[in-house]
Formats: C-alpha cells, structure tokens, sequence
C-alpha cells in the first residue's frame, strides 16, 4: 500500500488557559494555529483559576477548530488522526481538550493520539530546524525545569528536573513580591534590561553531580531582601532586584545545560517552554553554546508559550512509530515525561 505524501494532524491544547487548535502537515509545515488566549481575564485574579480556564474552553474550543479548518483550508476528510495534549496541567482544562479530541476521532473514524505537553514544547523546535541526534533540551516553563536527553525522535530521557519551585513558577512569585502584574516573567525580564545585577543572591548548584534545580531559595532570599527593606522603611531599586534574581536563575540554567551537552555529546541543544521567551536567557544560552561551538535551536516568541501546532508536531512522531490511543484516553494532570 502507497504510504500519503502529506500528513495532516489536527492538534488540540487546553493544558492551562490558552485554547489551541492547529493544523500541521508532515510535523513541520503549520498550516494554521490558532490561540485563543484567557490572560485579561485571569490578570484580575494574579493567576490562573481552574474553574474559570475550563469553562472558557467549553465556550471556545469548537469556534477555534473550525477557525483551524478554515484558516488552513482543509476539512475533516483531510485530517489523518487527531493529537490532543493528555497531560501534564489543570485536569478540568485537559479534559475539556481530550474530550473534544475523542468526539472527532470516533465521528471521523480517525486515530487518536495523546501527547505529552513537554513532548509538544520539544517539538516546536522542529518548525526551525530538524533534529539532530543525540540531542539535549533545556525546558523551562511555569512549572517545568528540566534536562531531558534524546537519542531518537519520541524518545525521551530527564537528566535533571526542579526539586521545588520551577523557574516560571519562582519568576511569578518574586514579580507577585515586587506588585508586578500577572505573568510576571515578562515584566521581571524587561525590568531586569534596565538594571544592574549588583545583589549577591544565591545561585543553587546543589550536588557537584546532579542536574536537578533548586529555585525555591533563591525565590525566598529574594523576598527576604525586600520585606527586610520594607520593615526598614528603606527602599530598593525594583530594576536591580530584577536582574539580580534573573541572572542567577540564568546562570544555573545555562550552566548545567552546557555541562551536560559536553558530557553527553549531543549535536544540538534546544530550549523549549514558556520561559524559553525570555530574552536574556535566549541572549546568554545563545552565546555560550556559541562559545562551545554547540548548535543550539530556540522557537520563535509565538511558539514558546501554549499552542496546538506544537502538539501536532508530536502527535506526528507517535503517528509514524504507529502508536495510538483508544477512546478510553484521559486527562493525567502529573503526567510524567519518560
């Protein structure tokens, strides 16, 4: 039998507050990928409430498939399986998306494939540039910090993850101690631009051996400085604490992901997640692999934060090696990588 010249997958993302559907053909050509993104309504609250996350996806999930549809110019006769994000997230949001998922899958006859969302945040660097194996990515999101090794496509291995806060989650916290709005990432990371890295806050190396992370003191030493300095009545300069706390949250990073590159030997590093937007931490990974003559990849702005098109680029993996899942799929919220 004649294997398709073009694969089409429709992807569908509700892990957290973005509702996502894309079109993506042979896991590298994104025909459409829409994001219908809940932040202003959120921002009120300074965080993500479940309950409010799922029941947008409830109003918006079918308007964005068949905007997905028709954006990209296809119908459901052109879909060849459906991938869906099966885990990690907010399980009332997840199930919103797998529910969906399994709704076309059966009315169309079509495969079904659950996708783990780090798995999807890897793959959005395969629209840049195709891989090459081994290979390491450094994923940093809101509640993801991990090293994960790949020695083939939809094979992965952690090297090292977050022992407590992740560095997204950390980055929200320290903005929350400094009355910055929700996200915070992106407010630290354009206050730090203006400053000075002048405070000696603690970098969390841990064991000589390991490439596990540690953000949690280095977020309490940061709320210690300023609450010490509002019971002094003294003032701080917001900017230096900002770009104090990045680069030490950014030394760690980009230290550990080049000690495990060269001993690993890979041929690419990637960064992957919603912190992978940052601009320094894109400027300071990309010059020390640069330094270590190690190619590194890095998804466009658009492609760092939740999508679906991401997801569908990984349901392609799992579509090529036959794997699929039954109308029996569900959300895992502590769904694990490996």
């Amino acid at each position: 039998m004649k294997q398709k010249e073009s694969i089409k997958i429709l992807g569908i993302e509700t892990s957290c507050d973005e509702t996502s559907v894309a079109i993506v053909e042979n896991g590298v050509r994104i025909l459409s990928n829409i994001v219908s993104s809940q932040m202003e309504i959120h921002k009120r609250f300074g965080g993500v409430v479940p309950e409010v996350a799922s029941r947008r996806h409830v109003e918006h999930i079918t308007l964005v498939i068949e905007e997905a549809l028709e954006e990209a110019k296809v119908t459901m006769a052109d879909i060849d399986a459906i991938a869906v994000t099966k885990g990690p997230g907010l399980v009332g949001a997840l199930l919103i998306g797998v529910a969906a998922a399994k709704a076309i899958a059966f009315a169309h006859g079509i495969p079904l494939i659950g996708v783990h969302h780090i798995a999807g945040h890897i793959y959005a660097n395969r629209f840049v540039q195709e891989f090459a194996f081994p290979l390491l990515t450094l994923v940093v999101s809101g509640g993801h910090t991990e090293l994960v090794l790949m020695k083939e496509h939809g094979e992965y291995e952690i090297l090292g993850e977050t022992r407590d806060d992740a560095a997204g989650e950390a980055y929200d916290k320290v903005a929350r101690a400094l009355q910055l709005p929700y996200p915070g990432g992106p407010h630290i990371d354009r206050l730090a631009q203006q400053g000075e890295a002048s405070i000696p806050f603690p970098r969390a190396w841990l064991e000589a051996d390991t490439y596990d992370f540690s953000f949690s003191g280095l977020k309490s030493a940061v709320l210690n400085y300023v609450h010490n300095h509002e019971q002094k009545g003294t003032s701080v300069v917001i900017e230096d604490v900002a770009a104090s706390f990045q680069q030490s949250v950014i030394d760690v990073l980009v230290g550990k992901t080049l000690r495990a590159a060269h001993e690993y030997g890979v041929k690419q590093v990637l960064l992957a997640g919603g912190v992978a937007a940052n601009q320094a931490l894109r400027q300071q990974l990309t010059l020390a692999c640069a330094e270590k003559s190690i190619p590194l990849v890095i998804p466009p702005f658009s492609l760092c934060t939740d999508n679906a098109a991401m997801i569908a680029g990984a349901g392609y993996i799992s579509f090529q090696k036959g794997r699929k899942d039954s109308m029996s799929l569900n959300a895992y919220p502590g769904l694990e990588l490996s």
